[in-house]
C-alpha cells in the first residue's frame, strides 16, 4: 500500500492537515484537499484554490523605512472556489459531521494521479447511500481541476437534489500569531463577472493592484442510467449555481470540469479560452482522465521512484514527497516552485533559494525539462535582479530577490531578506549543475551564460580585494541565527564557484557561438578584461579557516561569540526564533540550520576530508534545525563522514516530515524543500551519488535498518539503475551510449543493459 496515502480522521485539527496532505496540482493549478460539501458548521478550513504565480501587490508597512527597503509585495493568491458540491437526501443537508456514518475512507494515489472519498452514509430517517468523490488536476491539460460524484442507493428511495457551486467570492487564509503565515491582506479578488453561455458557468475575478485577471469556466454532465439530466443555473452577483433534483432509484454520476486561464499565461478574452478548453474536453470522460494521469506517471516513476527494502512506512514517506514535488513544479517563465508548493499559503506564495538547493537536484536526475524550467524562470526575472542590484548601490551585477513572485524583492526584513546575496550564487549553482548533468549546451547558450556573467558581476562588485584575497563583507548566509557578518564561509565557497563558472561560460559561448557572443558584448555589455577579473577573484577568494580547531569558520566572529546553551533551553522555546529577539540570538553561536556544512556538501572539494569532519563535529553540537532545511543537509554529510546511525536518524526526522505534521504546522501547507531533501539524502547521502566537472560518482552505503535500496538516474541522456544490498552495488545502463563512471573512486564502463557488480568493502 506505498502507492496509497490512507486517512479517515475527521477530527478539526486533522483536517487542517489533510488538506495539505491530500492536496492536488500540476505545477499550475493547486487545489487543496477540501471536502466538497464542507465541514461542520462550527468547523474551520482553509480552503483554497491556486494558480502558480498569480499574484496581487499588497503595501508593506514599516514603523521605520529607510532607503531601498521594499515598499510592496507580492502574495499567491486564493483562486476562485470551484470545489463546492452540496448533497441533499430528502432535503436533508449531506455531512459527515451531522449524518451517520457507516464507513469512511480517503485515498491519495500517488501512482495514479487522483483522490478518492468513499462513504457510505445513513440519513437521520434511517435511510443509506454511498458516495463516491473522485478529483483531479490534469497533467495534461493544465487549466483542468475535474470532480467525478457518484451516488448508489443502498435502501434510499425519495428526492435527491445536488448544488455545485463556483464562487469568486474567496479570501485568503491570514494568522496574527506565526511570521510564516501572511498577517493581512485577505481579500485581494473581487468579482468582475459572473454568467452562464452555452451550458458553461463562469467567474471573473480580478485582483486589486496588480490587475491580473482570472476565470474559471464550469461545464457538468450529470448521468442517470442512459439519460442526461439539465440543471437549473442560478447566477447570483458573485457565484453561480447550478441545481439538479431527481429521484435516485438507481446509481448517478455528477462531473464536474472547472478550467482555470489567467491573464498571465492566457493574456485576455479569458472567457473564450475557456471555451475552447472546454470544446477539447467534450468527449473526454473522467476515467480516460485517470487514464492519462497513470500515463504521465508511469514514465515518471519509471526514474523517479526509490524502492527501500525492510521500511514500508518510509517506503510510503518518500513516495509521498516525490510526487509532491512533481506537483508543485513551475513549468512556465512565470513561476517557480512556492516554499509550499500549491499545498497551501504558508510563505506567502513565495520562491525562494529552496528550489535550486533542494529541489532542482530531484529534477536534474529525474526530470531535467523541469529544471530546466525552472531555471529559465529565473532567467525570465533577471531584468528584475539587475535593477534590485543597482537600488543596492551596484554598478552592475543580478542580486536576486530572496523571496518573490513576479521578480521584486518581498522581503521586508533585510538582515535575513536581502542581505542573503548567496541566492545569486544558488541560482548560478543550479544553472551549473543542469549542464553538468545534461550538457545542454545551447542552454548555455541561450541562458546560463548570462546569468553567470551577471551574478558574477555582482561579487566583483560586492567584494573587495585586502591581503591579496578577495573578500565579502555584510552578507547573511543559509543561517538566519546569525546575520549581517564578513565573510560567511558559504557565501565566499559559492561565490567562488560563480565566478570561475562564469569564465568557462564565456570561453564556451567563445567556442560554439559567435554571434550569440557579439550579441552579448553588445547588449549587456562584456568587457574583454571582465573574464579575467572573475577568475582571479575566484582564485583569491578567502575562504575562512580556524588552525586551532581545523574547521571554515561560519564567518570572521564566529568563533568570537559565546556558545547559546541548547541543553538547558527548556523544549517550549524552540523554534528559537518564536521565543527570542533576533539580536539575541545573533550575539550566540547558533545555528538555525546548516551552513558552512551546506557549503562542505555543495562543494566538498573545495576543503580536504578532515576539515569537512572537524566541521560537522562543531556546527552539529550548535544547530537546532529549527528549519525543515536542516535535517538533510546533516543525514547526507554524515554518510559522507562516516556517522552511519546519525545519517541515518537525520534523514528520519526529514522524511515523514509532513505525513506525520512532526513540526506541527502542515495546514499551512508542504514543506518541499525538506521533501527534496529527503531525496537527496539517499541519492547524495547513502548513495554518495555526485556531479561534478569529471563526470558522474558514486559511493553507495546501505543504513542497518535496510535490506536494500534501488534508485535511477537520469544522467546524460541515459538512464542508470542502482541496486544496493548488504554485499555489493550493482549498476546497470538501462538506456543510452555507453558511459563512464566512477564507482568508490574506480572507473566503470557501463554497457546497455549489462549488470556492472562490485562488492562493498567494509
Amino acid at each position: 500500500m506505498t502507492w496509497t496515502i490512507s486517512r479517515n480522521e475527521l477530527s478539526q485539527q486533522e483536517l487542517l492537515n489533510l488538506e495539505s496532505l491530500f492536496s492536488l496540482a500540476n505545477g499550475y493549478i493547486g487545489v487543496r484537499g477540501n471536502f466538497e460539501e464542507g465541514y461542520g458548521s462550527e468547523m474551520n478550513s482553509i480552503r483554497g484554490t491556486y494558480l502558480n504565480a498569480f499574484h496581487d501587490i499588497t503595501e508593506i508597512n514599516y514603523g521605520e523605512k529607510l532607503y531601498a527597503f521594499p515598499e510592496t509585495q507580492q502574495k499567491l493568491v486564493n483562486n476562485i472556489d470551484a470545489q463546492t458540491i452540496e448533497i441533499y437526501f430528502e432535503g436533508e443537508r449531506f455531512s459527515l459531521f451531522e449524518g451517520e456514518v457507516i464507513s469512511f475512507e480517503r485515498f491519495l494515489y500517488l501512482d495514479k494521479g487522483y483522490t478518492e472519498r468513499v462513504i457510505t452514509y445513513k440519513t437521520k430517517k434511517g435511510q443509506q447511500v454511498k458516495l463516491r468523490f473522485r478529483r483531479l488536476v490534469s497533467f495534461h491539460i493544465r487549466e483542468l481541476f475535474a470532480i467525478e460524484l457518484l451516488i448508489e442507493p443502498v435502501d434510499f428511495t425519495g428526492t435527491v437534489k445536488i448544488v455545485s457551486k463556483v464562487d469568486g467570492d474567496v479570501s485568503n487564509y491570514v494568522s496574527r500569531n506565526d511570521p510564516r503565515v501572511s498577517a493581512g491582506h485577505a481579500k485581494l479578488l473581487s468579482v468582475g463577472n459572473v454568467g452562464y453561455d452555452e451550458n458553461m458557468m463562469f467567474v471573473v475575478d480580478k485582483t486589486g493592484t496588480s490587475n491580473l485577471e482570472t476565470a474559471c469556466a464550469t461545464k457538468h454532465q450529470l448521468s442517470i442510467g442512459s439519460n442526461k439530466v439539465v440543471g437549473e443555473v442560478d447566477v447570483k452577483e458573485k457565484s453561480i449555481d447550478v441545481t439538479y433534483s431527481f429521484e435516485l432509484t438507481e446509481s448517478i454520476t455528477l462531473t464536474k470540469y472547472n478550467v482555470y486561464t489567467d491573464t498571465l499565461r492566457h493574456e485576455n478574452d479569458l472567457i473564450k479560452k475557456g471555451k475552447a478548453i472546454h470544446e477539447s474536453l467534450a468527449t473526454i470522460d473522467f476515467n480516460t482522465l485517470i487514464d492519462e494521469q497513470k500515463q504521465y506517471l508511469d514514465e515518471y516513476w519509471q526514474v523517479a521512484d526509490i524502492k527501500i527494502g525492510g521500511e514500508e512506512k518510509l517506503q510510503e514517506g518518500i513516495r509521498f514527497n516525490l510526487y509532491h514535488l512533481l506537483q508543485s513544479a513551475g513549468r512556465d517563465k512565470y513561476s517557480n516552485i512556492a516554499a509550499k508548493g500549491l499545498s497551501g499559503e504558508g510563505y506567502e506564495g513565495h520562491f525562494f533559494w529552496d528550489t535550486e538547493i533542494y529541489m532542482i537536484p530531484v529534477f536534474l536526475l529525474t526530470k531535467p525539462d523541469l529544471a530546466k524550467s525552472l531555471i529559465v524562470y529565473r532567467y525570465s526575472i533577471l531584468d528584475g535582479a539587475k535593477e534590485r542590484a543597482k537600488e543596492m548601490g551596484h554598478k552592475k551585477g543580478a542580486l536576486f530577490p530572496w523571496r518573490t513572485i513576479s521578480g521584486s524583492e518581498c522581503s521586508a526584513y533585510f538582515p535575513a531578506g536581502t542581505a542573503q546575496y548567496h541566492i545569486s550564487a544558488d541560482i548560478a549553482y543550479s544553472t551549473i549543475q543542469y549542464y553538468l548533468a545534461t550538457k545542454d549546451e545551447q542552454f548555455m547558450i541561450e541562458y546560463g551564460a548570462e546569468l553567470l556573467i551577471e551574478t558574477a558581476r555582482l561579487w566583483i562588485d560586492t567584494g573587495h580585494y585586502y591581503h591579496d584575497t578577495f573578500r565579502i563583507d555584510d552578507v547573511t548566509g543559509p543561517d538566519e541565527y546569525t546575520c549581517l557578518v564578513n565573510n560567511n564561509y558559504y557565501t565566499n565557497v559559492m561565490a567562488k564557484h560563480n565566478l570561475k563558472w562564469a569564465e568557462i561560460a564565456w570561453n564556451l559561448v567563445k567556442e560554439k557561438d559567435k554571434a550569440v557572443l557579439e550579441e552579448l558584448k553588445e547588449r549587456i555589455n562584456v568587457l574583454d578584461t571582465e573574464p579575467d577579473q572573475w577568475k582571479q577573484a575566484a582564485e583569491k577568494m578567502y575562504l575562512p579557516f580556524d588552525t586551532d580547531l581545523g574547521i571554515n569558520p561560519q564567518d570572521d566572529t564566529f568563533l568570537q561569540k559565546d556558545v547559546w546553551d541548547l541543553k538547558n533551553t527548556p523544549k517550549d522555546k524552540f523554534p528559537l526564533l518564536l521565543h527570542f529577539h533576533p539580536l539575541t540570538l545573533y550575539r550566540y553561536q547558533v545555528c538555525k540550520q546548516a551552513d558552512t556544512v551546506l557549503g562542505h556538501f555543495l562543494l566538498e572539494d573545495e576543503q580536504s576530508y578532515d576539515t569537512i569532519k572537524n566541521s560537522y563535529d562543531y556546527y552539529e553540537k550548535i544547530t537546532t534545525h529549527d528549519s525543515s532545511l536542516s535535517s538533510a543537509i546533516f543525514s547526507i554529510m554524515a554518510a559522507k563522514v562516516g556517522y552511519k546511525e546519525k545519517a541515518y536518524d537525520y534523514f528520519m526526522e526529514s522524511a515523514r516530515l509532513d505525513l506525520d505534521n512532526t513540526h506541527g504546522n502542515t495546514k499551512d501547507g508542504l514543506h518541499m524543500a525538506n521533501m527534496g531533501g529527503t531525496w537527496m539524502s539517499i541519492i547524495h547521502g547513502f548513495g554518495g551519488v555526485r556531479i561534478k566537472e569529471t563526470g558522474l560518482s558514486l559511493s553507495p552505503s546501505l543504513p542497518a535498518q535496510w535490506s536494500h535500496y534501488e534508485f535511477t538516474l537520469f544522467y546524460l541522456q541515459r538512464r542508470i539503475s542502482v541496486k544496493v544490498n548488504k554485499e555489493d552495488v550493482t549498476l546497470t545502463l538501462l538506456e543510452g551510449q555507453d558511459l563512464k563512471v566512477k564507482l568508490f573512486n574506480d572507473e566503470l564502463l557501463l554497457n546497455k543493459g549489462k549488470d556492472k557488480t562490485v562488492k562493498i568493502s567494509n
